[in-house]
């Protein structure tokens, strides 16, 4: 017997825990998800809650409306649901700046996510703030908190001393009375280093395999077995949401089941994030959803009929399954399927098992089950992407029954002193031997949705019934069987090809001076955007450094093409030009912490970076030394272009080394184009990374008089070299616009005047829309090209949209075309910023499409 999990109430019992957060959902609809959550049997939801979406700026803190945890906690208790709180302070969870506020980057010396007193002083902060409202609502205090999470997949961060940190997060929660589980998940598996080893908590894994991956139950035996041997049990805190997936971790060991995002959401306001994601550099989508059960708008799909069978498997199987150990089950079963490399089955506390058999194919499959306690081989069709779950051996006496289930081929979702209820969509098999008796076998036809099949067994005096149901007559925790799965948007979607166009400034033109360019959080610009205007006369090019997100260009007045790099480095031509503007927009903070980008440094700054003026150019790819190391040992250095020395062996390291002519007043720029993997500049003995997606390096004034260059050697991965001289743009005007003041300037009155679509404005040109819509929830896209569209109603931003457009870069996440109005937020009327841009063809915003989401007004 192993430790059982999360043990509520001393009732011991797998549980499903799904993804629901608060602030990503009206508050109007909480207790409708709540509930929906519940019918599926999930027992369990994990909530992060976001520290910047509570302080909304420096000592200013909101827990009301729609940010009321409070009384979202006490929604989930009255929905029968408990609740893993996870507060941080860093959530990731693709949130802007993975919920740690914008401004702490300003306080010099502050180090994030490390044991230093600053970072930890301001952590203290918001800990005395949220976790009273957790202690209060502990489940052991009649409330719903079960567990509370500290810090998130701190093992992929650079945190220097995890002990010395994860216990200070400790002693605060242990000053504030938490007194139920602390966890803290490993996003890659590194228990150490999530945890830091601390006492008192206990460490969680987050697992996202691939769905086809044959590989899954072997890997997560190991760590359920390294829990074991520390007498914990296997809490699996994040994973994929398809219960395929889920029923390979149950039978591999995990006691909770946490799919992540189960209960999609929609981040409302300028919180999406900028993350990595593969590829550097993507926008996340205000739409926030990777297809769990419940859409953004509460939708169910078909995944919510995978709930109510798994959860009802769990609550059957309860304690037995709980306190079961996972083993290997090689040779169970024989197939020509695609399948695990090593299938994995439970050995049932009190006697049995339960056997996983996975199809990992794109077709239904024959398995044949191996010989065993008395029953033949038997063959059993599984579905394509799908695990049966097998019952052997299952002693009925712990049921108020007789006799062994010797063979359940269904998943089995009751079972009483009568018989037992399977769930199947495919024919199976049903096997009972009376006590001291032989097996009885009877085949059973699949049954239909509404229409059972029903068998009576009988053997040595001994009778038991069986029901076998369609899964979607599987009834959930309170009995009720749901309706099939809706879709996420009822009807189709009408253009909407009349507006009315307001006179309605976007911005106030209100600037100040300052003499360099100003990171927008530098100007109390945490969320929204920043306008700039500089003199640049005289200027051949420019180079900006660190800009980021969302860079609308002007020269004289004429829209350049958008920038939207991250930070990375861009040179802008300057044509005989005076004048430069700017409109810079937050699309959010960095949710992780990516090297290869500036913008996607965690703690990075927001704005128009540095601008500088170039001064004049010089090519320094040639007259560099080598020092090749194991690949040479000759003197004196052979002097070659960067990147010239050849020799056999490939990916050892090569350094170059060269002195540049810095005058010692000017910054410079050493620029590397055609970099195909990353290498290390040291710059008078101090080292940097320099990345092919940023091929930068800065260089203040006096440094860079010796610089040497170490990549391991590949041919053609090193291209030119060129050093630029720089002097700062000074004399700036910059008006800060910040989420609230656009919110407070889209909900003005102002005179309207009837306008038809198509709207063509020009590029760099903003215009301001109100649309009429017809009652309850909508999804609302735009048709057109080249044009950004920020939706507002209700006191909200709902969303950006970016259409078609060579500039525009990559999203994640959910569907990035679409804003959702929920129905409790829909007035009649949407407000739209429409904004053209720079690109192949004019901007246009052809139609506005509208499409019921089924949502009725809330009352």
């Amino acid at each position: 017997m192993r430790t059982s999990g999360l043990v509520i109430d001393g009732r011991e019992q797998v549980l499903a825990c799904a993804s629901l957060f608060y602030f990503r959902i009206p508050w109007e609809e909480w207790a409708a998800r709540l509930a929906q959550v519940r019918a599926t049997g999930y027992e369990l939801v994990d909530v992060y809650v976001p520290w910047n979406f509570h302080e909304l700026a420096p000592g200013e803190w909101d827990f009301t409306g729609r940010r009321d945890l409070g009384r979202f906690l006490d929604l989930a208790h009255a929905a029968g649901l408990g609740v893993v709180a996870r507060p941080g302070p860093y959530i990731c969870s693709e949130w802007d700046g993975g919920a740690l506020p914008a401004w702490l980057p300003l306080e010099p010396g502050l180090a994030l996510r490390q044991a230093e007193p600053r970072y930890l002083a301001h952590v203290e902060r918001w800990f005395d703030r949220v976790l009273p409202l957790l202690a209060q609502r502990q489940h052991g205090r009649g409330g719903s908190v079960v567990a509370v999470q500290l810090e998130n997949e701190l093992d992929f961060f650079d945190t220097a001393d995890r002990g010395a940190y994860v216990g200070a997060l400790r002693d605060m929660a242990l000053r504030h009375g938490i007194e139920v589980p602390l966890v803290a998940c490993a996003g890659q598996g590194d228990l150490e280093g999530a945890t830091g080893g601390v006492p008192g908590v206990t460490p969680a894994f987050n697992f996202y395999p691939d769905d086809r991956s044959p590989f899954l139950e072997p890997e997560v035996r190991r760590y359920a077995d390294l829990l074991a041997a520390r007498g914990e049990p296997l809490l699996v805190t994040e994973t994929n949401r398809r219960h395929v997936t889920l029923r390979r971790l149950l039978v591999s060991g995990a006691r909770v089941l946490a799919p992540y995002l189960q209960a999609s959401g929609y981040d409302f306001g300028f919180t999406p994030s900028v993350g990595n994601w593969g590829d550097p550099g993507g926008f996340m989508t205000h739409d926030y959803d990777f297809g769990g059960f419940l859409s953004p708008t509460g939708a169910p799909r078909p995944e919510t009929v995978e709930a109510r069978v798994l959860t009802a498997v769990a609550r059957t199987l309860g304690p037995r399954l709980a306190r079961g150990v996972p083993e290997a089950a090689d040779g169970a079963y024989a197939t020509q399927a695609p399948t695990s490399s090593s299938p994995s089955r439970v050995a049932l506390d009190g006697g049995g098992t339960l056997l996983g058999v996975p199809n990992l194919g794109d077709e239904p499959a024959d398995v044949e089950l191996a010989a065993a306690g008395g029953v033949p081989a038997v063959t059993l069709t599984v579905s394509a992407h799908a695990c049966a779950l097998v019952v052997r051996d299952l002693p009925l006496d712990g049921f108020g029954g007789r006799g062994t289930l010797t063979l359940a081929t269904g998943d089995l979702v009751g079972a009483g002193p009568h018989g037992v209820e399977l769930a199947a969509t495919v024919p199976g098999v049903v096997a009972f031997a009376a006590p001291a008796g032989t097996p009885t076998l009877v085949r059973l036809d699949a049954p239909a949705p509404g229409v059972p099949v029903r068998a009576v067994v009988r053997a040595d005096g001994e009778q038991w019934d069986v029901v076998v149901r369609h899964p979607q007559d599987v009834p959930g925790p309170d009995g009720a069987v749901d309706p099939p799965a809706a879709q996420d948007a009822a009807g189709d979607p009408a253009a909407v090809r009349t507006a009315r166009r307001l006179d309605l400034p976007t911005r106030t033109h209100a600037t100040r001076a300052h003499r360099t360019a100003p990171a927008s959080e530098e100007i109390g610009v945490h969320r929204g955007r920043v306008h700039y205007a500089a003199d640049v006369t005289g200027a051949a090019e420019l180079l900006l450094e660190g800009a980021g997100d969302v860079v609308d260009l002007a020269l004289d007045g004429r829209a350049l093409a958008t920038v939207a790099r991250f930070g990375a480095s861009v040179v802008v031509p300057v044509g005989g030009a005076r004048a430069l503007t700017a409109t810079v927009e937050t699309w959010g903070h960095p949710n992780f912490d990516d090297v290869r980008l500036p913008g996607l440094r965690m703690g990075s700054l927001r704005g128009l970076g540095r601008v500088w003026s170039v001064l004049g150019r010089e090519d320094v790819h040639a007259l560099w030394t080598v020092d090749a190391g194991a690949q040479w040992a000759g003197r004196p250095a052979p002097v070659r272009p960067l990147g010239g020395w050849s020799s056999t062996r490939v990916g050892a390291p090569v350094t170059y080394r060269r002195d540049l002519d810095v005058d010692g007043v000017h910054d410079h720029a050493l620029h590397l184009p055609g970099l195909a993997a990353p290498v290390t500049v040291t710059v008078d003995g101090v080292e940097c990374l320099v990345t092919p997606q940023d091929p930068w390096l800065h260089l203040a004034p006096g440094a860079g008089a010796e610089v040497a260059l170490t990549a391991p050697h590949v041919p053609g991965t090193l291209g030119g070299a060129v050093l630029l001289r720089l002097a700062p743009v000074e004399g700036w005007q910059v008006e800060p616009q910040t989420d609230r003041e656009l919110v407070a300037l889209a909900g003005r009155d102002a005179p309207a005047a009837p306008v038809d679509l198509p709207l063509r404005p020009a590029p760099g040109e903003e215009v301001w829309l109100e649309v009429d819509l017809p009652a309850g929830g909508c999804s609302v896209r735009f048709s057109g090209t080249h044009v950004r569209v920020a939706a507002y109603a209700h006191g909200e931003l709902l969303g950006r949209v970016w259409l078609e457009d060579a500039a525009r870069p990559r999203f994640t996440g959910g569907d990035p075309g679409r804003v959702w109005l929920p129905a409790a937020w829909n007035s009649g009327t949407i407000r739209l910023m429409v904004r053209g841009t720079v690109g192949a063809a004019e901007p246009e915003l052809a139609a506005v499409l509208v499409q019921p989401t089924g949502e009725s007004a809330w009352p």
